[in-house]
């Protein structure tokens, strides 16, 4: 796994690259969240197993949690 800044996020996005976003927030702090980025998938810490068959091989994939 490799740390990146939102600046090589974008310019893969703005080159066009296929981008797929996977949000791994816990339950309750996806519940109470005002901002949920479109089109992210959500793979919660406390059950990956679950969800980590939706998690595109094809994409440049970015893991984020606040």
């Amino acid at each position: 796994m490799k740390k990146v800044t939102v600046e090589e996020v974008n310019n893969r996005l703005r080159k066009g690259d296929d981008v797929q976003f996977v949000d791994s927030r816990a339950a309750h702090v996806w519940d109470e969240a005002e901002t949920k980025l479109p089109g992210a998938i959500r793979v919660p810490p406390d059950e990956p197993e679950k969800q980590i068959g939706n998690v595109r091989k094809d994409a440049y994939v970015v893991t984020y949690c606040t």
